[in-house]
């Protein structure tokens, strides 16, 4: 089992039910992909370092999981480029 960490920030304009939805459908791609999700830690609206999409703020979640193999991340990276309400995210694989 690997395990991973993904970092991603949210537009901050969405309103709460939209981005509650968006948060439990990129959890969806990891469960659909075999990820077992061990904590999503909702950091909440904060400052960008750097404006993107022309946003200054962003709603930061991070998910903490586990895989068998790279499909579930794969997955959610190919996915999360796609979606407009994610403005940036982060894939790191932890030490066992």
């Amino acid at each position: 089992m690997r395990k991973y960490e993904i970092m991603y920030i949210l537009n901050s304009n969405l309103d709460e039910a939209t981005r509650k939805s968006t948060i439990e459908g990129l959890n969806k791609i990891l469960t659909d992909n075999g990820a077992k999700i061990s904590d999503v830690n909702e950091w909440g609206n904060r400052e960008l370092a750097y404006e993107i999409k022309k946003q200054t703020r962003g709603y930061y979640v991070v998910t903490t999981l586990t895989s068998d193999d790279s499909k579930a991340v794969s997955e959610f990276d190919r996915l999360s480029k796609i979606n407009t309400s994610v403005l940036r995210h982060m894939i790191v694989k932890l030490d066992n």
